[in-house]
């Protein structure tokens, strides 16, 4: 074919949008998690615009481009946000609030999501590897907090959720600088 009809994709890497998104909302709550504060409409709001919409909307950027690991990981952490705030506000609404064992299930099966796309990791860079083991711990932790009543590993759930946040914090900025300087400023 003629190098003239060759169409090249143009668009941004939607990446640091849904890292971004992740990574904020991750913290915001998981400071709430640790004990500090509880969920109040600061959380809900980042959950639902910034941790679901902007994370859905860069997944559909990712399965656009063809990639399918980010396109169903952004748009499902995506979906876990928007879920996870219909969960706190439902019961406003006459639909009964799920109960400690509900929740372990529901972040349980977070975690088995999580640990497969681990698992995907390890064909990548370190700290796409760092990011979902502690994604993956994360949603264990808190499954077994909810399971068990056990304020303490909620709050344990909390710094490694905030440790997490972090480490998405750094994947989103250093793709960006990275692209910016056309060099490896900071590794990945």
């Amino acid at each position: 074919m003629n190098d003239f009809y060759k169409i090249t994709d143009q668009t941004a890497n939607p990446g640091p949008l849904g890292l971004f998104g992740f990574a904020m909302t991750t913290i915001l709550l998981n400071i709430h998690n640790a004990g500090f504060f509880p969920v109040n409409s600061m959380i809900m709001g980042m959950g639902i615009f910034f941790g679901g919409g902007a994370q859905f909307i860069a997944g559909v950027m990712e399965w656009k481009k063809g990639n399918d690991f980010g396109s169903i990981a952004f748009m499902a952490y995506g979906a876990f946000w928007l879920t996870l705030v219909f969960t706190w506000i439902a019961p406003m609404f006459g639909v009964e609030k799920p109960d400690g064992n509900a929740m372990g299930c529901y972040l349980g099966m977070w975690g088995l999501f999580t640990l497969i796309n681990f698992i995907q990791t390890l064909k990548g860079n370190l700290t796409g590897k760092l990011l979902f083991a502690s994604l993956t711990l994360l949603f264990f932790l808190l499954a077994a907090g909810n399971f068990t009543g056990s304020e303490q590993i909620i709050h344990v759930a909390g710094y490694t959720g905030i440790v997490c946040g972090f480490i998405a914090f750094y994947e989103a900025s250093a793709i960006m600088i990275n692209k910016k300087y056309e060099k490896n400023i900071l590794p990945l």
